[in-house]
């Protein structure tokens, strides 16, 4: 006589839904954790060759003043300038939650004040994110006949623009800014969590 597939008796993980839940479980597990070593191996890249341009991703900024991170990556960006690694900046970053003043548009202030000349400078003013800045520069790009770029941002952040920027059809080399790692084991381990579960929520169309 064959065992009723209700009966309650039957083991766990011999039933189907269970199986395909664990099955399911366990393939998330392993891409967030091929993703997660992929997001470390970037964090530890510096750029190899000269590109177009650099474009550093936005953050905070305070009234028309860039964050202590903003200026960080800023001042990253701008060795890389001073270097030569490329002839032109582009800033990013919407306005946020200041209508008066862009995350891209303080970058830009910033750089100009440091030395950057402004016909060097562009800003992306309308990003609100991540995906939608990156998308924003690769359009500009194009517009002016870049192909190649060096992506500033921090460490377990420039994975995911890469894979953005890559998508458009941009060579990208990528530069973290320096000290932007977390500092604790478990600070390190939730950041790269967090950038796995946005590409894989990228990946799926969901963001």
């Amino acid at each position: 006589m064959s065992a009723d597939p209700a009966n309650p008796s039957k083991p766990l993980w011999s039933r189907p839904l269970p199986l395909f839940v664990l099955a399911l479980a366990g393939a998330l597990v392993l891409f967030l954790g091929i993703t997660g070593l992929r997001i470390v191996r970037a964090a530890a890249e510096s750029p190899s060759r000269t590109a177009d341009v650099i474009i550093i991703f936005g953050a905070a900024q305070y009234a028309g003043h860039p964050s202590p991170v903003l200026r960080a990556r800023l001042d990253h960006g701008f060795d890389l300038f001073e270097k030569g690694m490329a002839p032109v900046v582009i800033t990013t970053g919407g306005a946020g939650q200041d209508p008066e003043f862009s995350e891209g548009g303080v970058g830009r202030d910033y750089l100009l004040r440091r030395g950057i000349p402004e016909r060097a400078l562009i800003a992306e003013t309308q990003g609100s994110d991540t995906a939608q800045s990156a998308a924003r520069v690769a359009n500009i790009m194009r517009v002016n006949g870049m192909r190649s770029c060096i992506a500033v941002s921090d460490a377990y952040h420039v994975f995911r623009i890469r894979a953005l920027l890559e998508r458009d059809g941009i060579a990208v080399e990528v530069s973290p800014r320096p000290e932007s790692r977390p500092h604790s084991l478990r600070e390190r381990f939730l950041a790269v969590l967090r950038e796995a579960t946005s590409y894989l929520a990228w990946k799926s169309g969901l963001s």
